[in-house]
């Protein structure tokens, strides 16, 4: 027996399609290849780690911690990816059931009318009967190429690339609702400022008024003076503008109506933010980042699908049998005699199937090498958001310090534009030009602060997040 079944696998084998000279292209990048040392070096003097997961707090204000805690628990954005970890679990579930036995239960009962010159000859035969049958049904597949196998782990991997999407998406809408609020708080700041721009141009005007009313000015200083005030307005309500829009973002990115971005208090931020960078990069980021850990289990799914494409070309052996009833009268169809069994194998060769398989090979090593370069380009991109942030970081840290030393000079040029000009000692026009460059100094340094935490908030998301590749 031994010799014949031999003979009948080998020419099973002998007859399957050829897989010659389809194979993959690409090679997922080693991490540790791409240079970044000299990039990453110099992180903030703060102590080094990896963010933690509620990194948000370290930007110091419990109205935006109670923001992100409120979008992560009701965002429809985070729902939809709870539903697609949803789909790819019930997907895995179905593709892991051909690994079973399948069984099925089916109980039919047809009125039919017998031909008399059939199978079943007078008096049956040109009489009305009842055909009644209840069978169940028993199949199983020989996954000895695994090709079954490969289909549930391919599922498999889809479901973690699912799972790694979803905090994905958490991380983004954390980041998004976090730059929404420094953009509430920036305005906020360059309002104050505005207003405080305004007051000062009302108090000067009153004091040309006062100067003009004692013959020491003219018109001109008037008029000057009263031309200031509109353009200080505009910029008021130019900046209540950008207030109102950047609450109407936080609350859509809420999944709220824009009335609750009215509900919002002005923000409350840290004065200053002070990120850190973890000592081990790259290697450590691709276990970090969810959209790179995503990237991975889609490559590690495309292998699978691969096998299974693979092992399409060899025989198909499936083991089926039945057991049930079946009479053609209601009372016999309860009698032993009216049992029916049966069992036997079933083995299917794709002898003509050489195109579609062969096609679908193909295809399944094409979506291999795009999840692979998806894979590469993402390790890549994600250095690359790093040493953006740190080089942002960096020069935020040399701006400061001159922007510190302008305001300072400035401001004492102001002050003393503003004695000269009491005393007679200088026109008004030298008064305008150093509250210019006042403004314009105090408009930077709020502007560089707002700087410092949307790169902070980049950076964190840029590492992670605090993500975990084994909390997936």
């Amino acid at each position: 027996m031994t010799r014949p079944l031999s003979l009948t696998l080998a020419l099973l084998l002998a007859g399957c399609a050829s897989q010659e000279g389809l194979h993959t292209r690409a090679t997922p990048v080693e991490a540790s290849r791409l240079a970044s040392e000299k990039s990453l070096q110099g992180t903030a003097p703060a102590a080094a780690g990896w963010p933690a997961t509620d990194w948000w707090k370290a930007l110091g204000d419990p109205q935006l911690d109670r923001l992100i805690d409120e979008a992560l628990a009701g965002s429809p954005n985070l729902r939809l990816a709870r539903a697609r970890v949803d789909r790819a679990l019930a997907l895995a579930e179905a593709a892991g059931a051909p690994r079973d036995v399948q069984v099925s239960l089916g109980v039919d009962t047809t009125r039919q009318r017998l031909s008399k010159n059939g199978l079943y000859p007078p008096p049956f035969g040109g009489q009305w009967i009842w055909l009644n049958q209840a069978q169940i049904n028993f199949s199983y597949e020989f996954d000895f190429w695994g090709r079954n196998a490969a289909a549930y782990a391919a599922a498999l991997g889809e479901v973690r690339a699912a799972q790694a999407d979803a905090q994905a998406a958490r991380l983004v809408l954390s980041a998004a609702i976090a730059h929404a609020y420094v953009q509430l708080a920036r305005s906020d700041d360059q309002l104050a400022l505005a207003r405080d721009t305004l007051a000062q141009r009302e108090r000067q005007l009153a004091l040309v008024r006062e100067r003009l009313a004692a013959g020491l000015d003219s018109r001109v200083e008037l008029k000057q003076a009263e031309a200031a005030l509109p353009e200080a307005r505009q910029r008021i309500e130019q900046l209540e503008e950008s207030i109102a829009l950047a609450r109407h973002q936080v609350a859509a990115l809420l999944g709220q109506g824009p009335d609750r971005g009215l509900a919002l208090q002005e923000p409350r931020l840290a004065e200053r933010a002070s990120p850190a960078l973890p000592t081990v990069l790259p290697a450590d980021l691709i276990g970090r980042r969810p959209d790179i850990v995503a990237s991975r289990w889609r490559v590690e799914a495309a292998t699978q699908d691969i096998r299974n494409a693979r092992a399409q070309f060899y025989p198909n052996v499936n083991l089926a049998a039945f057991a049930g009833l079946q009479s053609i009268t209601w009372s016999k169809f309860s009698e032993s005699s009216s049992r029916t069994l049966g069992v036997g194998p079933a083995v299917r060769l794709p002898l003509f199937e050489s195109a579609a398989l062969r096609g679908n090979l193909g295809a399944r090593n094409a979506d291999y090498d795009a999840a692979v370069e998806q894979y590469n380009q993402a390790i890549a991109d994600a250095l690359r958001e790093v040493a953006d942030q740190l080089a942002i970081l960096r020069s935020l840290d040399r701006q400061d310090a001159e922007v510190a030393a302008t305001l300072a000079a400035v401001r004492e040029a102001y002050d003393l534009a503003l004695v000269r000009y009491r005393t007679g000692l200088a026109n008004y026009l030298v008064v305008l030009n150093a509250e210019a460059q006042l403004t314009a100094a105090r408009a930077l340094a709020a502007e560089l602060r707002s700087r410092r935490f949307d790169a902070t908030i980049d950076l964190a998301r840029a590492l992670g997040g605090g993500y975990q590749r084994n909390g997936e």
